[in-house]
């Protein structure tokens, strides 16, 4: 295998339509793959026909062509609260500054992950009185933000014929579910156990997020996701895409983005402590070996404990590891407990390649990968 290029010359894309569930059929598989093979060359090219792009641009750039595209969960194919409504979260995390920017719960921004950008510009700017400037914006004062720079669109246009079609037979099979439950099954309980409701088979299915991760010709790393969260979810709800260190996370030499069931992610910081853990261990631990235990022992741990019995979680991880000379040679990793994740890559010395049914194998229900970006 050929070494990559050096530093200053290698951009890499890599980007994830969710972990989850993701249909067989050929033309609904056809769709994933364009999105995605799309959302890397778009980003890439950006980069290249201005001659130069951050990491951050090109993270954003990419999570823009997902949140565009009805199939996958975020912006307009976001899932449906509750109320029938959209609520999206997103975040975008720069590992060169550590700046972070995110919003939850927004229903009438077409391109969250770019006001989650502008968030993180926001907090850039000097305070006349000293105040902290805010990591996360949600609800009405996200869209108050958004709206003064011109991020707003009429709600209704955010919701998706695929995602009202999927609304409206989840939101029968929970009525006919409810008549059918004895009386007294809601009444609060301190037994986790107990406190977890029968699973509907299929409807964890569709709880996907999306996500980027951009190493750009600096050799600087960004990271970023966005997600319109769980179907049929309590208005008002933020998940992992938009909390910090769950959903994403980016240093000098790490940058992870991850998708799942938010609530357990969330619990576990899952994207930082991976990227903490990946680069405490150096070379004295495999990174395989470091998504196993984090992946198939601790989060399956925490969700076990919390009662699910199906823990869903799908991460993108790019390591620089570096050669003798001291050149950085980006490596990418995907692992996932769920049936399936898709997945896409590119790099300014290769075209874009598109895994979009990963399947995992059967060792402690985690499947994982990787592989040199640049050959």
């Amino acid at each position: 295998m050929e070494p990559a290029p050096a530093k200053g010359s290698l951009r890499v894309v890599v980007v994830h339509g969710g972990a989850g569930f993701h249909p067989r059929p050929r033309s609904s598989e056809n769709v994933t793959k364009r999105a995605l093979r799309f959302a890397c060359a778009q980003a890439l090219s950006t980069a290249e026909s201005s001659g130069f792009g951050t990491a951050l641009q090109g993270a954003v750039e990419a999570i823009t062509v997902l949140e565009d595209e009805g199939s996958l969960n975020a912006g307009y194919g976001s899932n449906l609260t509750m109320n029938g409504g959209v609520e999206c979260d997103a975040s975008i995390m720069d590992g060169r500054s550590s700046d972070f920017g995110a919003i939850g719960a927004t229903s009438s921004l077409k391109n969250p992950i770019q006001v989650a950008l502008s968030v993180l510009q926001y907090s850039r700017t000097p305070d006349p009185l000293g105040r902290i400037p805010p990591l996360l914006l949600v609800s009405s004062g996200a869209e108050d933000f958004a709206r003064t720079r011109g991020m707003v669109c009429p709600p209704e246009d955010m919701v998706s014929p695929r995602a009202l079609s999927e609304w409206k037979k989840w939101k029968d099979a929970l009525a006919n579910a409810q008549q059918a439950s004895p009386a007294g099954t809601t009444a609060e309980t301190s037994a986790p156990l107990a406190r977890r409701p029968p699973q509907v088979d299929g409807l964890h299915d569709r709880q996907d997020t999306v996500g980027a991760i951009v190493l750009d010709a600096e050799g600087n790393l960004a990271a970023g996701v966005s997600s319109g969260g769980l179907l049929l979810k309590l208005p008002g709800r933020v998940g992992e895409a938009a909390v910090h260190g769950a959903g994403c996370w980016a240093t000098y030499n790490t940058a992870c983005s991850v998708s799942g069931a938010g609530e357990y992610i969330t619990r576990m910081s899952l994207a930082r402590a991976i990227c903490e853990t990946v680069e405490a261990a150096g070379d004295g631990e495999d990174t395989h070996d470091i998504l196993q235990r984090i992946l198939g022992q601790q989060f399956h741990k925490l969700c076990l404990e919390r009662g699910e019995t199906s823990p869903q979680a799908g991460v993108i991880l790019l390591v620089k590891e570096y050669d003798d000379g001291g050149e950085p040679r980006p490596r990418l990793w995907c692992a996932f407990t769920t049936e399936s994740m898709a997945i896409g890559y590119a790099s300014s010395s290769s075209k874009p390649t598109v895994r979009p049914h990963l399947d995992p194998c059967q060792k402690q229900g985690l499947a994982g990968s990787s592989d040199r970006c640049g050959h």
